[in-house]
């Protein structure tokens, strides 16, 4: 458990986009990195599905390095939202169905694993999703009391991604219920973007969405928008995410 100032509420902020991160400013704060479609999401559901750890990979390169260092890992990944060849598919539910228990995930993204790799000098790195900011909210009170939080949306090669924000806004939503927060504007923001909106029907509408519903991955979207759905919380230890232990 980590202790800091309690004189003060910590602060919950938000990036945008990974390429806003400055690595010299992470130090002694909780990063939560959050890719709603689909890296994290897919993150917090391998690991449902019985994968005892995933391989956050920064480059197809390094996902080839990773994966010999792991015999009878699954490689998944895609680039630009194409499957890599030879490689598991990176969404949620396709890419579960070809785990087995206690399986190792190399797992490489255009966007999120790469935001997950920028945020490794913090005190410590999470997957977030809508799926489990529940169950993560409630983890941050617990393991990091009066810890700064910044909250990281992927984006998308350096654009904002709605979808990612829509995220953020649900986990900013949880953390405060959990514990008391000093919001940032872009953390306010993110919070008042959800609403009382439809989380599935705001995904849909996406840039990104839209792109995914068209090679029809509308099942998977739905997946993805399913607030509060699972209890696992993915957090970095020795370079690769496991489910956290409270």
């Amino acid at each position: 458990m980590t202790l800091a100032n309690p004189s003060a509420p910590p602060s919950l902020h938000v990036l945008v986009r990974r390429e806003d991160v400055d690595a010299s400013r992470l130090q002694g704060r909780v990063v939560v990195v959050i890719d709603v479609l689909f890296a994290t999401s897919t993150i917090v559901h391998a690991l449902a599905a019985g994968a005892a750890s995933v391989y956050p990979a920064f480059d197809d390169v390094d996902a080839n390095h990773a994966a010999a260092a792991r015999p009878g890992a699954v490689v998944a990944g895609e680039y630009l939202a194409r499957t890599l060849p030879e490689h598991a598919p990176a969404t949620p539910l396709a890419l579960a169905a070809c785990l087995r228990e206690g399986s190792d995930l190399v797992y490489f993204t255009t966007n999120g694993t790469r935001a997950i790799a920028a945020c490794v000098a913090a005190e410590a790195v999470y997957a977030g999703a809508l799926t489990n900011a529940a169950a993560l909210a409630t983890h941050i009170a617990t393991a990091h009391p009066g810890m700064p939080v910044l909250l990281v949306c992927a984006g998308s090669i350096g654009r904002f991604c709605l979808e990612d924000f829509i995220g953020a806004g649900h986990l900013v939503r949880a953390l405060r219920a959990n514990g008391g927060y000093a919001l940032t504007d872009a953390a306010l923001a993110a919070a008042l973007a959800v609403g009382g909106g439809d989380i599935g029907q705001l995904l849909n509408a996406s840039r990104v969405g839209r792109m995914l519903s068209r090679a029809g991955l509308d099942d998977e979207i739905a997946h993805a928008a399913a607030c509060d759905s699972s209890m696992v919380v993915p957090v970095l230890r020795d370079g690769v995410l496991v489910r956290a232990t409270a």
